[in-house]
């Protein structure tokens, strides 16, 4: 049986989640699915568990890198000092989340559309410095593969700095 902090921090989330339009799942009285949409990393899907003291809100960011581990873990930690109820965190093959907890009694509708507006924030704002940390070469690498092929590279456009100079600018194929 729920208790009373439980059930109010459910329908504080509920309420905010369609306030704000967000499309989300339910899939357990005690679990919502929340897709955010961003422009750098186009969906942010967020969990809000709700416990037995607390709600814990975890977002998958991106997997581990493949190369320049050290600097692109730097990046992250560095950027856990500025942010609001929540951090960069690892798992133990080194993927990357975020993730909070938070007390029930805290938990209103405007402190969830703050906390998902931070989410988002921190994940569409961070998604593409981290990629060019961890995955530079595969960036590289599939410029390559489509530029051969003819293939549109306008999401890779962000990352055109990282392609060798002296390549056509057809981005927006």
């Amino acid at each position: 049986m729920p208790t009373q902090e439980q059930v109010d921090a459910a329908e504080a989330i509920e309420q905010a989640l369609k306030e704000a339009e967000l499309e989300y799942e339910r899939p357990r009285p005690d679990a919502f699915l929340v897709t955010l949409p961003g422009e750098r990393k186009l969906k942010t899907l967020v969990w809000l568990n709700i416990g037995r003291h607390s709600l814990l809100i975890k977002s998958f960011f991106c997997r581990r890198p493949d190369e320049n581990e050290g600097e692109f873990y730097r990046y992250l930690m560095r950027r856990n000092s500025d942010m609001y109820g929540m951090a960069f965190t690892a798992d133990d093959v080194g993927d990357v989340y975020i993730t909070g907890r938070l007390p029930l009694a805290g938990i209103t509708p405007q402190e969830v559309d703050r906390l998902l507006g931070c989410l988002l924030s921190y994940s569409d704002e961070n998604f593409n410095p981290a990629l060019e940390r961890g995955f530079a070469t595969a960036i590289r690498k599939e410029w390559e593969w489509r530029t051969k092929r003819g293939v549109s590279r306008r999401n890779l456009k962000a990352f055109r700095h990282l392609v060798e100079q002296g390549s056509d600018d057809g981005c927006a194929r």
